[in-house]
Parts: structure tokens; sequence; C-alpha cells
């Protein structure tokens, strides 16, 4: 006889770069599942995938707990949608969207979001370093246009090390993000929903005084980063970027949950980027965000499931 639980496919892991805090995460999130509601089977996509597939059969929902390549970019989400197994989160479509920095970069230009100027750095068609300063001025910083938790990521202050960090970042994609740098206050913006959508309150990230940016150690290392929620910014502004995290949401086509990564300079916001399967150790952004809007780590979760089995991912 089925048991009244639902049974809850967790995937963490993966092959990626942030493949250990993907494993963090999910630890976490087995810990905080509800063990009277759920049974809760897991699954690691770098050994797993064919029991996986044998058992599609069996599983009510998954949650996808995964971050970087293979996680992130829809290949996963295609693999649970060509099994039938509903997932939280956004579809492929807008997973290859929102991981790909240049053309998530492009679509929110396009949609009137402001963004900080830019190039592109192509390994196979390379321009002189000189050109890029003399658009961009310095100093720039340098993406990968696939990778997260500011992996390949360099800040540039002088002309004569963009190339080594060019040759940093292409070492993970053919192509690169060049983008002007901004000094300002970063605060990101937690989306919840698939039609209608509820703005979390905002966190603003404070990164201790030995790290020039949020980078991965400061991202990670307990004690870093002073994150404080709800952001110290004028109620306008505060507005604005939930506006911004919203309309970033329905323009790369997410679904369930986002966090939208902002500068503030002065009274000028700028998107950075939009992560489409955001952090879920109790003490990540996302969660902190949520129990700041009601929802502690147990009903976040509850929330999630329940948006993942309201319909078809599409995007």
């Amino acid at each position: 006889m089925k048991s009244d639980k639902m049974t809850v496919a967790l995937l963490s892991g993966g092959k990626s770069a942030e493949r250990q805090v993907s494993l963090d995460s999910g630890a976490q999130v087995l810990q905080a599942l509800d063990k009277e509601r759920y049974e809760v089977r897991t699954y690691d996509p770098r050994d797993d995938l064919p029991r996986l597939a044998r058992e599609a059969g069996e599983i009510d929902v998954a949650l996808v707990v995964l971050h970087g390549r293979l996680g992130e970019d829809g290949c996963i989400q295609g693999f649970l949608e060509s099994l039938g197994v509903p997932y939280q989160g956004t579809g492929v479509l807008g997973s290859a969207l929102a991981m790909n920095k240049i053309v998530s970069k492009d679509l929110y230009v396009q949609a009137g979001l402001s963004t900080a100027p830019y190039a592109v750095a192509d390994r196979n068609k390379q321009e002189a370093v000189g050109g890029i300063v003399e658009r961009l001025g310095l100093p720039v910083v340098v993406k990968p246009e696939h990778e997260g938790s500011s992996i390949g990521l360099s800040i540039v202050k002088e002309e004569e090390d963009l190339r080594q960090a060019l040759e940093k970042a292409w070492e993970y994609d053919r192509r690169c993000l060049v983008e002007q740098y901004i000094r300002g206050t970063e605060i990101t913006c937690g989306v919840l929903g698939n039609d209608t959508l509820e703005a979390l309150p905002l966190i603003e990230i404070v990164p201790g005084e030995k790290y020039e940016f949020f980078d991965y150690e400061a991202k990670y290392v307990p004690g870093a980063t002073e994150e404080i929620c709800p952001a110290r910014i004028p109620g306008d502004i505060a507005e604005k970027a939930r506006e911004y995290g919203r309309k970033a949401h329905r323009i790369l086509h997410c679904r369930g949950y986002s966090r939208t990564d902002m500068i503030l300079r002065g009274e000028d916001l700028y998107v950075l980027e939009t992560n489409t399967l955001p952090g879920m150790t109790r003490t990540s952004l996302y969660p902190q965000a949520a129990a700041a809007g009601g929802y502690d780590f147990p009903r976040l979760l509850d929330r999630l499931v329940e948006l993942a089995l309201e319909g078809p991912q599409g995007g």
C-alpha cells in the first residue's frame, strides 16, 4: 500500500566547481524537510542518474539543490522533464538564460533594467586589451560566461593585469564578460512564486574588511560577511529593487523562486545577475530573506514543493 507521504527526490552534489556547496545545501535541506510529510530519497547526479531514472515512477516531486554547470543551466531540468518528474524552480529555458551571464545581461538591457556597461571577450576573436579599457575604463570585473559563486572572477585595476584575468576566465569558458566595476552597496532580492510573485525583504551584503568583493570565501566562510536584513536603504529605492527583482524573474522566464543581485551607487541601482537555484543552507541569503518574510526553513521548502506541483515548468 502506498504511503500517505509524498516521495521527494533530493538532488545535490553534481560535477560542477560548486559541488561542495551543493552537498552542504542538500544536507541542510534533508535535515529541514518534514519527515512526517515526506519520504526523502537522495541522489547525487554525479553517480545516481541511472537509479533516479529507474525510480522515477515512484517519485512525486524533485528538489534540485545543485549549483553551477549541469545543475543550474537546464541540463538536469530537461532530464527530469524527460522522466515526467515535477521539480521546484525554473525550467530548461529560464535556467539556461540565467546561467549565461552574457545573454542575461543582454536581456536586462532590452527590458530597461540598469546594468554596468560591459563588453564580451571571446578567446577566439581577441580584441586588444587597450580597446576594452578605452571603452569601459578601469577598474573592470572579468567573469566567465557560465560560472557561479564568483569562480573565475577577477577585479582588474591596471591595464597590464587585464590579459591575465581574461586568461583565467577563459579557463572556464570561451567567452567572458568584462564589465565596468561599480563600487557601492550590494543588495539581493529574493522572489517567490510562479504567476503571482512575492518579493522578499532585501538583504544588504557587507563583506569583511579583508575582502575586496563578495568572492567565494566571503560567500561561504562563516562570519566572513555581514548580511543585514532588511537592507539599510531608503524605502523608494527598496521598492525599485524589489521591482527589479520581479522584472528580472519574469524576463528570464524564472519559476518558483530566484534571487537577483544588485549594486546601489548613490540612488542608481544596477542589476548584476539572477540566481535560479540560490544557496539553500539555513544561513544562505535566500532562506534568510524568506525567514524575514515569514517563511521559516521547513515552511519555505513546503512552499517550493507546492509551487513545483502547480503545473508544467514551461520556460
